[in-house]
């Protein structure tokens, strides 16, 4: 299913739930609605569902306004945070309710749950109760049940919000091959950047009930479009002064513009370890995590904090350890615009033959 949303807007008296949303969905698309909570991600969620009616704008399915149709005639499957599953029912009943409402014959219902039941691993369970099973096996029927009258919009409400880390990673992958065989458009709701990144094809920042920037995780990483998505996607360090770095000297200081450092734009090393030592920094360890597969580090550089990674095969920083840092890029904003800037200090100058 293809989808146009046009201008949309939801207001809850006097919040402005959603403001001037507008965007489209290629047909069999995994898509991720990313943002804090509370900014209008389950709102717009609800009004595609047909759960709530916008206070202005067009929803578009496959070219049709779709605003004044009810939900059961958008050809939409919903899946709740919750499971929202039917306590007394099987699993087998849970996943054939919709078709028995539709009144589908028992032959194509029984052909059609036990499909749904092998794609979602969920054989030799038919017969339990909810009670009965895991919470990521509550969550595949739940999965089940919205796909059985083969919807063509799939919509996910925070789907693994209620389930442990460790179900929770197997369901992403689950899910998002899943997904793919069906090639169902869907479309989930996170505050789990991890998972977005993880699951989506294309990812929608959305704050404050606003569309802050769509595109793949990699695009919305490597080139943020506005500050918030620069701060809210992935770790960084807010500075104020970006001029007191090697290579940056030459910033405007009267545009009030400040910069956002990613981890991966910090190289940290003990003295002697960083190639390019003309950019190098002092700077003072402040704190060390240990995060498995690597260290983040905590630095300090003229009276400014920093935060990059060190690798395990590297010798070990200590709290208080004197290093050198060089800053490789920032990504700069002011009220007006945002742009990324490499370290002008990295580029070598072409050698001069006389």
């Amino acid at each position: 299913m293809h989808i146009e949303v046009k201008n949309l807007n939801k207001e809850f008296g006097s919040f402005h739930a959603v403001q001037d949303v507008s965007f489209e969905i290629e047909k069999g698309k995994l898509i991720g609605f990313l943002g804090p909570s509370g900014g209008g991600k389950t709102s717009i969620l609800r009004m595609l569902a047909g759960l709530e009616t916008p206070t202005s704008g067009d929803i578009y399915f496959h070219g049709k306004r779709v605003n004044d149709l009810p939900p059961q005639e958008r050809g939409i499957g919903f899946v709740f945070q919750n499971y929202a599953l039917f306590k007394h029912m099987t699993v087998f009943d849970n996943i054939a309710f919709g078709l028995k409402v539709k009144k589908q014959n028992k032959a194509f219902i029984k052909e059609r749950v036990q499909y749904l039941v092998e794609l979602t691993g969920l054989k030799g369970f038919e017969h339990r109760y909810p009670h009965q099973l895991s919470g990521g096996q509550r969550q595949r029927v739940a999965f089940a049940r919205a796909l059985a009258p083969e919807p063509q919009l799939l919509l996910l409400d925070e789907p693994f919000a209620a389930i442990d880390a460790k179900i929770r990673t197997e369901l992403r992958t689950w899910l998002k091959d899943m997904i793919s065989e069906l090639g169902i458009t869907s479309i989930f709701v996170t505050h789990d950047q991890e998972e977005a990144i993880e699951v989506a094809d294309e990812i929608m920042i959305i704050s404050k009930g606003k569309l802050e920037q769509k595109g793949t995780p990699w695009e919305i990483y490597k080139n943020p479009q506005t500050p918030f998505v620069a701060s809210f996607i992935g770790e960084s360090s807010l500075i104020e002064h970006i001029q007191c770095f090697k290579g940056y000297e030459d910033v405007s200081k009267s545009d009030g513009i400040k910069a956002l450092i990613r981890p991966e734009y910090v190289e940290v090393g003990k003295p002697g370890e960083i190639v390019l030592a003309s950019a190098t920094m002092d700077a003072a360890v402040k704190h060390l995590h240990f995060r498995g597969s690597e260290w983040m580090v905590e630095l300090e550089v003229d009276g400014q904090k920093l935060i990059t990674y060190r690798s395990l095969e590297k010798e070990v920083l200590h709290p208080g350890e004197k290093v050198k840092v060089l800053l490789h890029r920032a990504y700069l904003f002011n009220d007006d615009k945002s742009w990324i800037l490499e370290n002008p200090l990295k580029v070598e100058p072409l050698p001069i033959y006389i």
